[in-house]
Formats: structure tokens, C-alpha cells, sequence
């Protein structure tokens, strides 16, 4: 067992079951224990390997796509270009690089970081070697202006309910202990009223998760784009709307038991897109749309050609395998999905539909 194991026990033998979102919380974000308290968890030594880490092209793609966006409402300035859980700043300093050419946008340009982690943010700060960054615990502390905002991968991150049907009811998922040791068990059976219209399309058994932060946070980013303008590219794993139990743990590029040594792996779960609409409103949304179809209506081919035009041996090849990686429906392709938002008297951001 670990040290948060041991905290996490004691915590459930004096107060009760501790719901799943409190115990991804704790296992993610304890000051001491938490698994992104004192790590960076990405690339080859890490944990995983998120889409800008896999190349160049995934930040440049996105980073153009937010410009135009820009120069299509008139080109606000000042703008806030953020982004939500930056993992090593790879993402911002490629959208930063390709952006560069854009007449006026790095002169309107402030960026904003939403970063928890200490460790992450001190690597934020090397990768991108700026010394006008502004880093906030959550999206709510941004600036109310206009707002161009990327979050690849923040919103599978946050912590999640996992409520089981019974009847008109529901019960809540929670961990508690079974013979010393960390296990799932059920709450009393009670009304969800955010859950209402799902009693319509699930049966008893069935399991739905629900993210308040993510809720929270989706409609201040909506806020600020439907009262300022801006446009936000929401990029993760899931589906329109939740069904199932999605939690899952990564320990060394290998999935884990959830339970096992709290703190020490990655916990995510797939995010409920349709949740993350509802809530950005009165700012429009996108259609989901896949992340290959996404990439590939940017210009993504065209890009990997000139690129591979100065490349040769296992350079190229790791190049053409990260296309594919980034687009191909058995890779990344269809598993990751885009959900833009914009205000309502503006077009979609490109490569996206109304």
C-alpha cells in the first residue's frame, strides 16, 4: 500500500465511502501524494504521451485554426490566448512558433496558463521561456476579454461521479474498504435531478459519470467567449454523452487497476461532450467532430509532406508514423474528438462545423 493508501483509509474508516470524484481528486492532486503534485508524467519516461508531444504539427494546426478565428471577428485586441492544462507547454510554444507570421496577434497576444501543478508549471516556464505568462489554479480566474483557448486533454482529467440506475433512481459509485483494502461499493438509492433526461435512454445497471469541475469550468470559458468573442478548441477522448465506466489508470504507458497504490498513476476518465455544451452555453457549439477529419480539413497531409520533404532514414520514419498516429481511425483518428465554441454571431473555427 502506498502513503496516500494509508491516508485514504484512515480518512474512510472515520468519515465513510469517499465518492469516486473525491478519490480522483486526492490520488491526482494531494499537496504531498498526488500524482501531479511533484511529477511531469508525459513522454517516454512518464506515464503517457499526449498529441503535441507526438509532433510539431498538432500545435501548429490548432494554433493557425485559433488565428483565423481571430482574424475572422475582427481581430480583437487585446486578446487572452490560453490554454487549459498545457502538460510541458509544448502545445502553447508550437501554436506560439506558427503563429509568429500572423499580422498583430503576438502584439495582442496575452497567454494564460490554467496549471494546478508545480512541477508542470515550472516546466511550462522553461519550455516556453517567457517571463509574461500568467498561470491560474482554474479557467474561472481568466481575464473577462476576448478569449482563443485550447485544452487538449484537461477535461478527461478532472474528477468524475459514477452513479448506477436503479429503477427511477440512482446509486452512487464510491470507495470504501472490503477486508482492509480499497474497493467499489454502492450508496442508497437517490433522485440525480441532472439526470433526469437520462432516465429515457438507460436501464437499470447501466452506469453514468458526471463531472461537476468540468461543467464548471466549460461555462466560464462560454461566459467569456459568448460576452467577449474568442473561440475554444476542446480537444479529448469520449463521446457526445456518457454511458458506462470509463475510469481508468496508466502507469508507464500501461493501463493499471484504478485502486491500486493511489497516486501513483494517471486517472482519467472519457469526457461527456454533450455535458461540456450545455454548460458553455450561451456560446455556440460545434458538431464533434473526429480528430483525423479535424486535422486532415486543416491541411494536415500538406503540412507532413513539405515537412518530409527535408527529412530522411528514421527521422522520416518516425514522421510518417506520426501522422498516422495523429490521424489514422485506428490510432488517434476517431478515439480523440474536437468541440469548438464561439460566439453566436460568429462562424465555426475552421475545420469545424455549426
Amino acid at each position: 500500500m502506498s502513503a496516500l493508501a494509508d491516508i485514504l483509509s484512515a480518512r474512510i474508516r472515520a468519515d465513510g465511502p469517499i465518492t469516486i470524484a473525491d478519490y480522483m481528486a486526492e490520488c491526482l492532486m494531494h499537496p504531498e501524494h498526488g500524482y501531479y503534485a511533484r511529477r511531469d508524467p508525459l513522454g517516454a519516461g512518464g506515464d503517457f504521451t499526449t498529441a503535441p508531444e507526438i509532433s510539431q504539427m498538432f500545435g501548429e494546426l490548432l494554433g493557425l485554426a485559433l488565428a483565423q478565428a481571430w482574424l475572422d471577428q475582427g481581430a480583437p485586441a487585446p486578446l487572452v490566448l490560453a490554454e487549459c492544462g498545457p502538460g510541458r507547454g509544448t502545445l502553447m510554444a508550437d501554436v506560439l512558433r506558427a503563429t509568429r507570421a500572423v499580422p498583430g496577434f503576438h502584439d495582442a497576444a496575452r497567454v494564460h496558463l490554467v496549471e494546478t501543478s508545480p512541477a508542470l508549471r515550472a516546466v511550462q516556464a522553461e519550455t516556453l521561456g517567457r517571463d509574461d505568462i500568467a498561470w491560474h489554479d482554474h479557467a474561472g480566474a481568466l481575464p473577462d476579454a476576448p478569449l482563443f483557448l485550447l485544452a487538449n486533454e484537461f477535461f478527461d482529467a478532472l474528477p468524475v461521479r459514477q452513479v448506477q440506475r436503479e429503477g427511477a433512481g440512482w446509486r452512487e459509485r464510491c470507495v470504501g474498504l472490503r477486508d482492509g483494502r480499497l474497493a467499489i461499493g454502492l450508496s442508497e438509492v437517490k433522485e440525480v435531478g441532472a439526470l433526469a433526461h437520462r432516465l429515457e435512454d438507460t436501464r437499470d445497471g447501466d452506469i453514468v459519470e458526471l463531472c461537476p469541475a468540468a461543467q464548471a469550468a466549460a461555462a466560464e470559458i462560454g461566459a467569456r467567449i459568448a460576452g467577449h468573442g474568442g473561440a475554444a478548441l476542446i480537444v479529448d477522448y469520449g463521446d457526445w454523452r456518457s454511458l458506462g465506466d470509463t475510469l481508468q489508470a496508466v502507469r508507464g504507458h500501461t493501463r493499471a487497476d484504478p485502486l491500486d497504490t493511489p497516486g501513483s498513476a494517471d486517472l482519467t476518465a472519457h469526457v461527456d461532450f454533450e455535458a461540456l455544451a450545455r454548460a458553455a452555453a450561451p456560446a455556440r457549439h460545434t458538431r464533434l467532430t473526429a480528430q483525423g477529419v479535424f486535422l486532415e480539413r486543416l491541411g494536415i497531409t500538406a503540412r507532413a509532406q513539405a515537412l518530409a520533404a527535408k527529412l530522411e532514414g528514421a527521422a522520416l520514419e518516425a514522421h510518417v508514423a506520426a501522422h498516422r498516429r495523429l490521424t489514422h481511425p485506428q490510432e488517434m483518428g476517431t478515439l480523440f474528438k474536437i468541440l469548438g465554441l464561439y460566439p453566436e454571431a460568429a462562424a465555426p473555427p475552421p475545420g469545424l462545423d455549426a
